[in-house]
């Protein structure tokens, strides 16, 4: 499939089939979206790949005040943890009065859902969640931050394609030369 191709057809999926998604897959999944560019190479982040049994415990971990009610029949979840940048991102960013990490963490999550939907898989980026139950859950810190969460799974037969809705190139782009 084309990257256009792959565009167009990556959306944001909140309804999964029983399909179980493998382990193997998740572990590729997380290897392609470790290829992201960040911030001086610092890599500022740890990817958790919770799966079966145990994401259907998870789930509840990002239905806050009554959200993501579908969340329960996703078969999996990668969870994104933040870590430490590296001093001279930590310097840079006082600097330039710019933080890299949630930067980093978005194109992070951009190569994720991707590399998902190229092997036939559907996801959600979650930012509805419950940091300290996620900690609990990994067994980590209370302090640990967790800036997103991503479903993935397979999309019932069935399930639309929704056409991409987006402002007209002459609104959004402007080339200087």
């Amino acid at each position: 499939m084309s990257i256009e191709q792959l565009f167009l057809k990556r959306q944001s999926t909140r309804e999964y089939s029983d399909a179980p998604v493998s382990d193997e897959q998740l572990e590729e999944i997380c290897r392609l979206a470790t290829l992201a560019p960040s911030a001086v190479n610092s890599q500022p982040y740890k990817l958790y790949a919770v799966n079966g049994e145990k994401a259907k415990q998870f789930a509840k971990n990002v239905q806050i005040l009554g959200s993501n009610k579908w969340a329960s029949s996703c078969p999996s979840f990668i969870v994104i943890q933040e870590g430490k940048p590296a001093i001279v991102e930590r310097l840079g960013q006082r600097l330039l009065k710019t933080e890299f990490l949630p930067i980093d963490v978005g194109i992070l999550s951009a190569y994720i859902v991707l590399a998902a939907e190229d092997m036939g898989l559907q996801t959600c980026i979650l930012g509805m969640r419950d940091e300290k139950g996620i900690a609990k859950f990994l067994g980590l810190d209370e302090g640990a931050k967790f800036p997103l969460v991503i479903a993935v799974g397979h999309a019932p037969e069935g399930y639309p394609v929704r056409e991409k809705k987006r402002n007209p190139l002459n609104e959004t782009y402007t080339l200087i030369k």
